[in-house]
């Protein structure tokens, strides 16, 4: 009878891990459609928004659109279950209080996703420009709103630095057991470098349209990865800068399909 609980528990477990990897693979799927939307509007032919939004929208259009994000809902609760259940248990060595809260970070991206697709499965869909300016603006109406608006703003911008030294010092190999084999391996370093940069430039605007909207007291400057895109391409050589960043998008998420086969879970 042990032996039989213990085999059930160990199955449960492999297709707990099986659906949390799936996770990484979704993310994959909707950071490709990221850059692709980025793309767009970097050749001012966007119409759908170019964050996770839009790309649920895209995804939802197709056909099996709804059966693909019921998929994804499930795989991204499951991967936010497993960052949870990685920083209650688990063992981090001499950094463990730091490696717990990223864990618990990444668990409320990955929950906060899996709504985002349960809304657009269940035929709704969701605005994330709309929702991150009505977010400051409540975080505004608070006492110190302003100032809470600046350190949210503040916060993004070290994440996205952090990501960016990630990329740089491809300190993302050590979230994979091994490289593929071959002449896969350094394809993939390559993909990872520009794909952590690029993410972490886009959520550094990120952070300064928060710090923004703190300044000029306007809740509507914060408009959350669409609006950094759209400000990107605003700038000088803003076309150039912007199809980079995109293509970063869509080299991070052929990286997140690697990581789905060879990451640490």
């Amino acid at each position: 009878m042990t032996t039989v609980t213990t085999s059930g528990t160990a199955n449960a477990q492999r297709s707990w891990e099986l659906a949390a990897r799936a996770g990484y693979a979704v993310s994959g799927v909707l950071h490709i459609l990221i850059g692709v939307l980025a793309l767009r509007v970097a050749f001012g032919n966007g119409g759908e928004q170019a964050d996770q939004s839009g790309a649920l929208s895209t995804i939802s259009s197709t056909p099996f659109g709804a059966l693909v994000l019921w998929f994804s809902v499930v795989a991204f609760l499951a991967l936010g279950a497993w960052q949870v259940a990685k920083a209650i248990h688990g063992s981090f060595g001499s950094n463990d209080t730091g490696e717990r809260a990223k864990a618990v970070g990444r668990a409320a991206v990955y929950v906060a996703l899996a709504f985002a697709a349960l809304s657009f499965a269940r035929g709704g869909g969701s605005d994330a420009s709309t929702q991150t300016a009505d977010m400051t603006a409540k975080l505004m109406g608070a006492p110190f709103g302003r100032v809470l608006v600046g350190a949210v703003g503040l916060a993004i911008i070290g994440v996205g630095i952090y990501h960016v030294y990630k990329g740089w010092k491809k300190k993302f190999l050590e979230d994979l057991q091994r490289l593929p084999s071959g002449t896969a391996g350094p394809v993939v370093t390559r993909l990872g470098m520009l794909g952590y940069v690029a993410k972490g430039v886009a959520l550094g605007i990120v952070g300064v349209l928060f710090v923004t909207a703190a300044v000029t007291a306007d809740p509507s400057k914060s408009t959350g990865l669409d609006g950094a895109l759209h400000t990107l391409r605003a700038q000088p050589a803003g076309v150039i800068l912007l199809v980079i960043v995109a293509l970063g998008f869509v080299a991070y998420g052929v990286y997140s399909f690697v990581r789905a086969r060879y990451g640490r879970i």
